[in-house]
């Protein structure tokens, strides 16, 4: 495996559970900080940028 850049949620809040997102060339690679021998999810750009966009279409900013 690569050595990856992990880069941290910026909506990651206290505790040991935050999201980890490493970019490495047409893959975006996605694992959970608490686990960090877990499983790494890998999706392609676009795929990840159409999760973000109704993830963000579907905040409550009440």
């Amino acid at each position: 495996m690569p050595p990856y850049q992990w880069q941290k949620s910026s909506y990651c809040g206290q505790g040991e559970s935050c999201v980890h997102v490493a970019a490495h060339g047409n893959t975006v690679n996605v694992t959970e900080s608490s686990d960090p021998t877990g499983a790494i999810l890998r999706t392609t750009p676009t795929v990840w940028a159409a999760l973000l966009r109704s993830v963000k279409a579907g905040i409550n900013h009440d």
